[in-house]
């Protein structure tokens, strides 16, 4: 490209490379009016523009003048500053968009394992409050089932007989159904439920380490526990309480 397209800008000793038509996106803004030299603050030193502003808080302008959109980290505070920037280089668009913070600070995001076990069966319940994660952990979920004999339900490995996948029951959008553990049919015959959950390939019967594997799984997903209690110590269903927080979309201009 030749050196017409190419500007290089020094923001509070922070050096940016990008393209002229990027800082152009808004005519009226004083970068545009920058490269038109209709802004006498702004002049070229040695190839480079220098601006005496916060460097950290420009590279969000650049990021929204190259994507249009506004995209900030989750632990993202200074709103009020960078709104402050986006009135000073006049992208009166951004800076609307930033004075509904509301719009764009993370939400919490709830999701709740409910676990029962009973005898040799173990019922779990997960509820969330984004749908969209509940059908995205459904689908790591996997439950196989077969008719079995033999006392050795609670091995830890499936026997040889082909195990076929059930579909997992959804009462609604924001939960999820699911069993494993053996329930006797007749004489020694049994039938076997076992649970995966990606990318664990194993193929798990005991409630009790499926409870665990499904928790080690929502840690890892960026969830983290908040509370613990009995809903019922008669039926035996004890509640696992998850939160994180759920960074929100770009929003466009």
């Amino acid at each position: 490209m030749s050196s017409r397209e190419v500007v290089v800008l020094s923001v509070g000793g922070v050096r940016f490379v990008t393209r002229a038509s990027t800082l152009q996106q808004f005519p009226e803004s004083r970068l545009a009016r920058m490269l038109n030299d209709d802004d006498r603050e702004f002049k070229p030193v040695n190839g480079e523009f220098f601006l005496d502003r916060d460097g950290t808080l420009f590279s969000y302008i650049m990021d929204f003048l190259r994507t249009l959109q506004v995209s900030l980290p989750a632990d993202f505070s200074d709103y009020q500053r960078l709104q402050r920037e986006a009135e000073f280089y006049g992208l009166d668009p951004l800076a609307d968009l930033l004075s509904q913070e509301h719009l764009l600070k993370p939400r919490p995001e709830i999701l709740e394992v409910r676990f029962s076990l009973q005898e040799m069966q173990a019922f779990f319940r997960i509820f969330g409050s984004c749908s969209t994660t509940v059908e995205t952990l459904a689908g790591l979920i996997t439950v196989f089932t077969g008719q079995q004999s033999g006392q050795s339900w609670n091995s830890p490995f499936p026997s040889q007989k082909p195990l076929v996948p059930l579909p997992l029951e959804r009462p609604s959008h924001h939960d999820v159904v699911f069993q494993c553990g053996a329930d006797y049919s007749a004489g020694d015959q049994f039938v076997a439920r076992y649970v995966s959950i990606k990318p664990d390939h194993r193929k798990l019967i005991n409630g009790t380490n499926v409870l665990g594997l499904l928790l080690d799984t929502l840690l890892k997903d960026g969830f983290r526990l908040i509370s613990t209690r009995t809903v019922s110590s008669e039926e035996k269903v004890e509640c696992y309480s998850f939160e994180r927080m759920k960074r929100p979309a770009g929003l466009p201009i």
